[in-house]
């Protein structure tokens, strides 16, 4: 995916960081009431650009783990603070626990029961008992709706017009697309890129089950997600 590589240069321009402060802020409040004990350290799981921990460090003390080298720079950038890991959501084991665990939209890159839950496991190992692990997915199968949406940037010699095209060609599988036609713009040059995105999609009740399976007491809870609209995202508490 070309975004979290080569384009990584341009990312800021197609996700501002101050556009994920009030989410943020409502992950935070979150933790703040499910964790026994009170809430110091958070892990995120997938942590991109950084978007999220630049407002939640305010609070905790971070760890940031992607999958994207140059993802892991560009949020060094902007969390110069806080400890950043190399590593797959599925697989990545840090040998210590956490208060609260978050996992956002990166959790959409699981694309099979199997990759989906393994990554919910990994939450489970690094979240502490009395600890709670807060999983974000941009939609389930029952509120999935095909949308286009036009994204658009200027920052100095440089503009950035984007179209994301969600679709799925297959509804009885558990994916759909996610089309990015990017037109760049740096001074005068303009040239097109098309990066392509398969992405998980799963019923409401897999998600339930699955989280259950693993270990984790499930509350869904609402998420802010712009003009006055939200949706639901799923908070989950570790047994002592």
């Amino acid at each position: 995916m070309r975004l979290y590589d080569d384009l990584v240069p341009w990312y800021r321009l197609l996700d501002p960081y101050e556009d994920h402060e009030e989410e943020a802020d409502v992950f935070t409040a979150a933790f703040e009431r499910a964790v026994e004990g009170g809430a110091q350290t958070l892990l995120e799981l997938g942590s991109g650009a950084g978007n999220n921990v630049v407002h939640m460090a305010r609070r905790f003390t971070c760890t940031l783990a992607d999958l994207s080298e140059r993802m892991l720079a560009l949020s060094r950038e902007l969390n110069p603070e806080c400890e950043h890991v190399l590593g797959d959501m599925r697989t990545l084991r840090l040998h210590r626990t956490f208060d609260a665990v978050l996992v956002h939209d990166a959790i959409v890159y699981m694309r099979t029961e199997a990759d989906l839950r393994a990554a919910m496991e990994t939450a489970y190992v690094h979240t502490r008992p009395g600890g709670a692990a807060l999983f974000t997915p941009d939609c389930v199968t029952e509120t999935f709706e095909e949308k286009t949406e036009l994204h658009e940037s200027e920052e100095g010699r440089r503009a950035m017009r984007c179209i994301e095209w969600d679709w799925d060609p297959d509804p009885t599988d558990t994916t759909f697309m996610s089309e990015f036609a990017f037109l760049l713009r740096e001074g005068t040059m303009v040239h097109a890129v098309h990066d392509r995105h398969v992405v998980g999609l799963f019923p409401r009740a897999t998600w339930v089950a699955l989280l259950q399976d693993v270990g984790f007491a499930v509350e869904a809870i609402s998420r802010p997600i712009g003009e006055g609209k939200t949706d639901e995202v799923f908070l989950c508490r570790k047994p002592r």
